[in-house]
């Protein structure tokens, strides 16, 4: 495995980290990234470097972030960003992995790509949900704030320092893993 295999898988999955906080942020940094040719994209995938994907994925980044300051809106949206999730964190795989065979890339993709997304935004929705039911909806805003930002650091991370990228999403999954296990109920026998 070349190096420039590694970094591409790092990438990818820091970008999907970053999808499990916010779907549009990443897909549109990595657009703007192969409109600007700071990445390149796998060959089925350049058309998200182009001048329409970069405008439409702005515009949807911009709703996107907009719309989780409006609270139970926010809600809404999760139950929806779930299942996209695994989908855009596939995707962001799929497009930015280099020099696999087709069957690593789409295993590569799923698992790590679909999966990381998939956790972050899962335990986002439930924390979300957490926010509501104790302050009303009044401290969504807050956590919508931090998921933007963190969705926004990670991004960047990936794109510029896919190896410093790697090691926050660890530090990422290590959190949500221990939040998970002081909120899950405990069974004695």
């Amino acid at each position: 495995m070349t190096s420039e295999t590694i970094i591409s898988i790092f990438l990818g999955v820091g970008l999907a980290a970053s999808v499990g906080f916010r779907i549009f942020l990443p897909l549109f940094a990595l657009s703007l990234s192969a409109y600007f040719d700071v990445w390149e994209l796998n060959e089925s995938w350049q058309w998200i470097g182009s001048l329409a994907a970069v405008i439409t994925l702005g515009v949807a980044t911009l709703v996107e972030i907009f719309a989780y300051f409006i609270p139970w809106v926010d809600n809404l949206l999760d139950s929806v960003a779930v299942p996209l999730a695994a989908i855009a964190g596939t995707a962001v795989m799929v497009s930015t992995v280099a020099n696999l065979d087709p069957v690593v890339t789409w295993s590569l993709a799923i698992i790590a790509g679909g999966g990381t997304a998939t956790a972050i935004k899962g335990a986002g929705a439930t924390g979300r949900l957490a926010s509501t039911a104790t302050t009303g909806g009044l401290g969504n805003p807050i956590v919508s704030t931090l998921e933007t930002g963190t969705a926004a650091v990670v991004t960047t991370a990936s794109i510029f320092a896919p190896f410093v990228a790697i090691i926050l999403v660890i530090i990422i999954l290590i959190i949500i893993f221990m939040i998970y296990r002081k909120l899950r109920p405990r069974f004695k026998t």
